[in-house]
């Protein structure tokens, strides 16, 4: 060997590679089956049943009432508001009515108007007027 040309060494490297074939073994059936039976079940169910009575008042209160339970009983008041109107007389006012005649002289002026037609001959028709008035 010369020191010119050194000597070459190769590196070689081994690589594995895995692969997986599938091969059947065999095979299954599956099927599947429902059964049924009628069993008794006691079960405590309750069942509550309830009346509604209107029950008419009229009283008048000054405050919203609470509800309430009396007996077992549920009470709840329903309430309206309601506008009252009074009528108070406050006063009269009193007419009295008399007649009595009187009989009056008064000096008046009373105007009239009279209008008078003239009709001219060899014209149309027109209506003269003419005029009197009082002096």
């Amino acid at each position: 060997m010369s020191d010119t040309h050194p000597e070459r060494i190769e590196l070689v490297e081994e690589q594995a590679t895995v692969t997986t074939t599938e091969v059947e073994r065999g095979r299954v059936i599956v099927r599947t089956r429902v059964e049924e039976r009628d069993e008794l079940v006691e079960v405590a169910l309750r069942r509550d049943h309830v009346q509604v009575e209107h029950v008419p008042i009229g009283l008048v209160v000054e405050t919203m009432p609470v509800v309430r339970e009396e007996d077992g009983v549920l009470i709840v008041p329903v309430v309206e508001e309601q506008v009252v109107v009074r009528l108070v007389l406050k006063e009269e006012i009193r007419i009295t009515r008399s007649q009595h005649v009187e009989t009056v002289r008064e000096p008046v002026r009373l105007r009239s108007e009279h209008a008078e037609v003239i009709r001219v001959e060899n014209e149309p028709a027109e209506p003269a007027l003419t005029e009197e008035l009082p002096a």
